[in-house]
């Protein structure tokens, strides 16, 4: 039985068919302003855009090896599991959750974080890094015409 890409790298095999995959799909996009395949009676069916890009995205990780995860909005996640997608450890998501800073929810005696709240957190940290890289590259501007 093979365990699929959420609990291993892909292999080099599945690596090459991702990329080959991705590229033919994104040429068929650029050329059908979708994706068209065959359904199941022959009849062809279009893949809107906005799908055909998130299958291109996700083939696009494939081939760079990395495991994949496909996460509903909706779905509650064990502490571990967001841990994991914000790429931290366990014990610090803890601590985030203590401070407020993320929300989660008690299920008996553990805690699910809702995945719309966890990507709020994260959406909130990449705008506060991009605001703190914006002050540091205006203070460097500063200082350098002072020094003029």
């Amino acid at each position: 039985m093979h365990q699929t890409l959420e609990k291993r790298l892909p292999t080099k095999e599945e690596i090459r068919n991702a990329a080959s995959a991705a590229t033919a799909l994104a040429i068929a996009m650029e050329m059908d302003d979708g994706i068209v395949i065959n359904g199941q009676d022959g009849s062809p069916v279009t893949i809107a855009p906005t799908i055909g890009r998130q299958l291109i995205k996700l083939l696009g990780h494939i081939s760079n090896g990395e495991m994949v995860t496909l996460v509903p909005t909706g779905a509650m996640l064990t502490t571990q599991q967001a841990a994991d997608m914000l790429n931290v450890s366990r014990p610090f998501l803890i601590k985030l959750i203590k401070r407020g800073e993320i929300a989660c929810e008690t299920v008996g005696s553990h805690r699910r974080i809702k995945t719309t709240d966890l990507m709020d957190y994260r959406e909130r940290r990449s705008q506060a890094q991009h605001e703190a890289m914006a002050r540091l590259v205006q203070m460097g501007q500063e200082a350098e015409a002072k020094g003029s």
